[in-house]
């Protein structure tokens, strides 16, 4: 007993620290609240899922597709790491058809280089494969917003190299909704953004949903 004690006491003392250290433990009262609600209120199986940061969490996805219930599991601040370090409880129980990822931004906010978020998304989108090999996988391109204009070049280089990966596979497909936010100058369009310069207002959300909307229509 004195030596199962002595080695539950071990374990105790290296899981903390490594628990600590886990950038992506900071997520579990989230995740904790998508198991609440997928236990009082289950999703549907086989659907459309959306997942990533908060430019998914802010999408009102029943205005936007009022025709169809779609999976919104986004959680504000995260990165393409979160989401594959809760996989199994943001995606994979729910078995989805199609996945739309957007993620990136805070990746590359976060001092992460482009060729860094690439092979995440590419991890991302092998470790659901593995598991659901018949599921589509869409990326929404890293968005050009007026906060953090200086480091699109880097989101630009992201976006490209994640694009060149998505047309190795045909359950990949990569979603410009970028082009579409840069006006004549070749700057982001002031009136697509919510006063901090980052995040999308109901304009913004409309070029999204014009870009997004024509590869679901084979998902209802």
């Amino acid at each position: 007993m004195r030596r199962l004690s002595f080695c539950a006491a071990l374990l105790g003392f290296i899981w903390t620290p490594l628990m600590a250290d886990d950038p992506s433990a900071k997520w579990e009262p989230e995740i904790k609240k998508f198991e609440e609600q997928d236990e009082s209120s289950p999703p549907p199986q086989a659907g459309v899922l959306f997942v990533g940061s908060s430019s998914i969490r802010l999408w009102d996805l029943e205005q936007s597709f009022p025709e169809n219930k779609y999976i919104n599991r986004g959680f504000g601040g995260s990165q393409i790491a979160d989401s594959i370090a809760y996989l199994d409880q943001l995606v994979l129980k729910h078995k989805p058809k199609v996945v739309l990822m957007y993620a990136g931004d805070n990746d590359i906010a976060a001092g992460k280089s482009a060729e860094q978020v690439a092979n995440d998304f590419m991890t991302f989108q092998m470790r659901i494969n593995a598991q659901l090999p018949a599921t589509k996988i869409m990326y929404i391109a890293i968005k050009p917003s007026i906060k953090r204009w200086d480091m699109y070049p880097k989101m630009s280089d992201a976006n490209q190299r994640i694009a060149d990966y998505c047309k190795t596979d045909p359950r990949l497909t990569y979603l410009d909704i970028a082009t579409p936010m840069l006006g004549v100058d070749g700057t982001p369009k002031p009136g697509l953004f919510a006063k901090d310069g980052l995040h999308l207002n109901d304009e913004g959300y409309k070029v999204w949903t014009s870009v997004v909307a024509p590869h679901l229509s084979d998902c209802r």
